[in-house]
């Protein structure tokens, strides 16, 4: 039933709109709010197109409405407008909230026409080169509430757009706890399932495969290691190509040109991130262009692993390194983007920390990556919601 009847309250109902349910940061954050929600008591829908992470969202006691709200087509749009304003009505739908811009615009819609409070969750550094883009990516400025993922979103929104609603910065969450404890027996099956022999070091970039996100750069530091300390290591590059084939070639064409073969593994898209980053030695986050959170630096501090990341966006919100604080102080790395031959330098530098220096590291690296828990993404997501409730 979706209210209540006679003198019982109505059950408060959250509707989150993304493209579609596969793998990132806007999807898994969209399960894991609706976890929060059927923990307070809350009904937890989300439409989508669906995807891979649909039987976890049921699993957490939400519940998926399959729409094509990946598309881009204005008449597809349209309709899907219209359905979500049926949607809202039907299920008494309390709080809508769009989580990327195809879809905001949709449910922007629906939202003004049923008198629902919009919220919008700015999760990337979009890309803005004209005025078309800049009217397309306003959207997401146009919710009574704003949530950007980081400091640095907050700023490129300010620059941007003029802000309809209140602005409120929420880190990201990580299941800290997740990350922190995993067995060893899974740990162990990872590394069977991408072919890591026994006692061979992990160089790990987790990331879906595209450009952006710098795998180029990492093959290239990882061949520029002294061959002393690479003969002992296997670069795993983990990520969905999302139909990218022509980079998955490059990609391999470059493994290919450095005689790396064996050494270097495209493993595809791993569903165990707390397991992987415990499979790491090392982790590189190597975006050349900025990332608007970068969830796997903290998941990877989460696990108590050296982390190297592209001095851009955010890392310096989620990775403490000079100048920022002192040296002895750091719970990272953060070199200049695009460079491989910092890169190598830094992997060297980190692979070759001895047991003291290890250990100290990862206990600064879990102290920091704890201010960005779950817990408290999900508190102060559901208290902009209760503020719009009044």
């Amino acid at each position: 039933m979706t209210q209540a009847t006679g003198e019982e309250k109505p059950v408060t109902t959250i509707l989150q709109v993304v493209p579609e349910l596969e793998t990132g940061g806007v999807e898994r954050t969209a399960v894991d709010i609706a976890a929060a929600c059927k923990a307070r008591g809350w009904r937890a829908l989300v439409a989508s197109a669906g995807g891979r992470l649909v039987d976890e969202l049921e699993a957490v006691g939400g519940e998926h409405i399959a729409m094509p709200l990946a598309s881009k087509n204005p008449f597809v749009m349209g309709a899907n407008a219209g359905r979500l304003a049926e949607i809202i009505r039907r299920e008494g739908v309390s709080i809508v909230h769009a989580r990327s811009r195809a879809p905001a615009w949709s449910a922007l819609y629906a939202a003004r026409k049923t008198g629902v409070p919009f919220v919008t969750t700015y999760h990337g550094a979009y890309g803005q080169k004209n005025a078309l883009k800049a009217f397309y990516n306003s959207v997401m400025a146009r919710g009574d509430a704003v949530i950007a993922n980081s400091h640095y979103t907050a700023g490129l929104i300010r620059q941007r757009h003029p802000v309809a609603g209140e602005l409120t910065v929420i880190h990201r969450g990580t299941d800290i706890a997740a990350i922190a404890d995993v067995p060893e027996a899974r740990v162990q099956a990872l590394r069977e399932s991408w072919g890591v022999e026994s006692g061979k070091r992990i160089v790990l970039q987790l990331a879906r495969l595209t450009a952006w996100k710098g795998q180029k750069v990492t093959i290239d530091a990882f061949a520029g290691l002294d061959p002393a300390l690479r003969e002992n290591c296997v670069l795993i590059l983990a990520g969905d190509a999302q139909g990218r084939s022509d980079y998955v070639a490059e990609l391999e064409a470059r493994i290919a040109g450095h005689g790396l073969g064996g050494q270097v593994r495209l493993v595809g898209h791993c569903a165990d991130v707390p397991a992987a980053m415990n499979a790491a030695d090392v982790v590189a986050v190597s975006s050349v262009e900025p990332e608007a959170f970068g969830r796997a630096a903290v998941e990877a501090q989460a696990a108590g692993r050296p982390v190297i990341v592209s001095d851009l966006g955010a890392v310096g919100e989620t990775v403490q390194a000079p100048p920022q604080v002192e040296a002895s102080a750091r719970s990272g790395w953060r070199i200049p983007a695009n460079d491989p031959a910092a890169l190598t330098l830094t992997l060297g530098e980190a692979l070759s920390l001895d047991v003291e220096e290890h250990a100290a590291l990862a206990k600064r690296a879990q102290a920091n990556a704890a201010r960005f828990s779950l817990e408290a993404m999900c508190e102060a997501t559901l208290a902009v919601y209760g503020r719009l409730m009044g």
